[in-house]
């Protein structure tokens, strides 16, 4: 890496560090003092509940404003550098706005596989903690079973009816079980009068047998299925609350009859995109920098750079809605707005002038 690399990836990583940092401690202060007294429920020793609360919210609220914060220091650093002059040196060197772009690629990449790791896997480890809390916005998604309404699960082919299930969900009492041929017709019904979860399956018990074929029915004390089945109830993970993996899971099994499977498609494809989104924004502030490699307009850069960054953040929320509804498909719903920047940040590319 060169010391034209070195100095500007320092220059951004410093900025964005700051900027990240200042941004989750103080929406994560402000979230403490105005839900203090429940965060203090959680255990007996005040600074602990803080603590256990404060990092169970910062996965959360790190990818909130981890893409605002990358943005903000690119446009940061490229004022700096315009303001002393210093971007003008650059440029006198003999590097390109593209090689410039090229340079600063590892950094990006960086951030991009960071805020992949921390939606993959910090988010979903602490999603669990915060709906049993129930503390703030969680407590109207607090996971709690409904103990005397009906239950029903869609596991593949086959679909499920449970008269009702224990508040952990792990057993189910008076369920029917409906197994179906891939074509969708019936092949049998089973009668169990209660489920318990073991080992990755589910075992019945008093279990009754009805083949749609006719033959005699078949009654057991005790039957293990073997199918994934999931709890088909509004209080499941959202999909931006789980891993990869289980997204994979919940498109297998056709959402397990929870949501459509595509709404499970457009979160399992925009759990790609961070390390791209990052990149874009790299190659969108560089050509609008070197429009100002004078020194003048430095408020338009800034301006030039926040809109533009505004509306890709808006625009991918709206694609994300519409994916979620079914409205488009799901690779345009994560892919779309990005891969529309993605183009305007190559043609403001290929119209700047070489040095």
């Amino acid at each position: 890496m060169s010391l034209v690399a070195r100095m500007l990836s320092r220059m951004i990583f410093i900025r964005f560090s700051v900027i990240l940092l200042g941004l989750s401690a103080f929406v994560l202060t402000l979230e403490v003092v105005g839900f203090l007294t429940d965060i203090l429920k959680i255990n007996s020793n005040a600074l602990s509940a803080v603590g256990l609360y404060g990092l169970a919210r910062l996965p959360g609220i790190l990818t909130l404003f981890l893409p605002t914060s990358l943005l903000l220091s690119l446009l940061l650093a490229i004022t700096e550098l315009s303001y002393r002059n210093e971007l003008t040196a650059i440029w006198a060197t003999g590097i390109s706005p593209t090689r410039l772009i090229l340079k600063l690629l590892p950094v990006a990449l960086g951030i991009g596989i960071l805020q992949f790791a921390i939606m993959n896997w910090a988010v979903p480890a602490a999603a669990p903690l915060l709906h049993s809390w129930g503390i703030g916005d969680y407590a109207t998604r607090k996971f709690k079973t409904a103990e005397n309404e009906p239950v029903w699960i869609r596991v593949g082919n086959d679909i499920m009816r449970a008269e009702r299930a224990a508040a952990d969900g792990g057993t189910l009492f008076d369920l029917i079980l409906f197994r179906r041929e891939p074509t969708g017709q019936l092949r049998a019904e089973v009668f169990a009068e209660k489920a318990l979860q073991s080992n990755g399956h589910w075992l019945l018990n008093n279990v009754t047998t009805y083949y749609a074929s006719g033959a005699a029915p078949k009654r057991e004390d005790q039957a293990v299925y073997d199918g994934p089945m999931r709890l088909a109830n509004k209080k499941l993970p959202s999909p931006e609350e789980m891993s990869i993996s289980d997204l994979s899971t919940y498109i297998t099994n056709d959402g397990f009859g929870v949501r459509p499977a595509y709404v499970y498609q457009t979160y399992w494809l925009k759990r790609l995109t961070p390390i791209f989104v990052t990149m874009v924004m790299v190659t969108l502030c560089v050509p609008i920098g070197t429009n100002f490699r004078r020194g003048g307009g430095l408020g338009l850069i800034f301006v030039a750079g926040v809109g533009l960054g505004f509306a890709y953040f808006v625009g991918d929320g709206v694609a994300m809605t519409l994916g979620e509804t079914g409205a488009i498909a799901p690779w345009l719903a994560a892919w779309g707005p990005l891969l529309i920047f993605a183009a305007i940040a190559v043609g403001l590319l290929a119209r700047t002038d070489h040095v």
